[in-house]
C-alpha cells in the first residue's frame, strides 16, 4: 500500500518505525502538501478579504495553480520513499568481483541522483505554493489568517526539509558538474521559497 493510501494513524506508525523509509524526504513532501491544501481551503471560502471581484479572481487563479502543486507534492511523498529504497538496494548489491563493484557503484550513483531530484522538486513545488500563498494572504478572508499562516509555516518546513535531503544526497554524488548545478538550483529555489514565505507572512500581520 502506498503511503498516501494509509490512514493517518498508519502513516504516523510508518514514519516512527525503525525502517529507513519513509523518512525526512517524504515527511517534507507531506508537510508541503498539507500546506498547499490549507491554502486551497482558504481560497475556496465564500468570504474574501474585501468581498470584491478582484479578490475572487485572484483566489480562483491561485486555486488552479495550487491544485496542480498539491497533486505533485502528494505524488512526491511516495516518490521520495521509492527513490531512497533504490539507494538502499544499490548499496546492498554484491561487490565480490571488479565487475560487481563497478555495477554496484553505477547503481548507487544512479539511485542517488533520483534521491536528489525528488526532494529538489519538492523545494521547487513548495516555492510555487508559497508564491500562491501571497495571493491567498492578500485576498483571502481575514478570519482565516491563522490557516494561511499555518500553511506558510508548513511550506517553509517542507522546503527546508527537502533541501536538507538534497544536501545530504548530493554530497555522495560523484559527478561534480551535476552536483554543482543542483547546488546552484537549490540555492535559487530555497531563496525563492523563503522570499515568498516572508511576503505572505507580512500580509497576515
Amino acid at each position: 500500500m502506498s503511503l498516501i493510501d494509509k490512514t493517518v494513524h498508519d502513516l504516523l506508525d510508518a514514519f516512527s518505525s525503525s525502517d529507513p523509509t519513509p523518512g525526512g524526504g517524504s515527511a517534507a513532501a507531506l508537510a508541503s502538501a498539507v500546506g498547499a491544501s490549507l491554502l486551497l481551503m482558504v481560497a475556496a471560502l465564500p468570504k474574501t478579504r474585501n468581498g470584491s471581484d478582484e479578490d475572487r479572481a485572484a483566489l480562483t487563479k491561485a486555486t488552479g495553480a495550487l491544485a496542480d502543486v498539491r497533486e505533485r507534492l502528494t505524488a512526491a511523498i511516495d516518490a521520495d520513499t521509492t527513490a531512497y529504497d533504490q539507494v538502499v538496494a544499490a548499496y546492498k548489491r554484491p561487490k565480490g568481483s571488479a565487475d560487481e563493484q563497478s555495477a554496484r557503484q553505477a547503481a548507487i550513483q544512479q539511485a542517488l541522483r533520483a534521491a536528489t531530484d525528488v526532494p529538489l522538486g519538492v523545494v521547487h513545488l513548495s516555492a510555487a505554493a508559497l508564491t500562491e500563498a501571497i495571493a491567498v494572504a492578500g485576498h483571502g478572508h481575514r478570519a482565516a489568517a491563522s490557516d494561511v499562516g499555518v500553511a506558510v509555516a508548513l511550506l517553509r518546513a517542507g522546503a527546508r526539509g527537502a533541501a536538507l535531503n538534497v544536501g545530504i544526497n548530493i554530497g555522495s554524488v560523484a559527478d561534480a558538474v551535476y552536483a554543482g548545478e543542483v547546488s546552484a538550483e537549490l540555492t535559487r529555489a530555497s531563496g525563492a521559497a523563503a522570499a515568498a514565505a516572508d511576503e505572505a507572512d507580512a500580509l497576515l500581520r
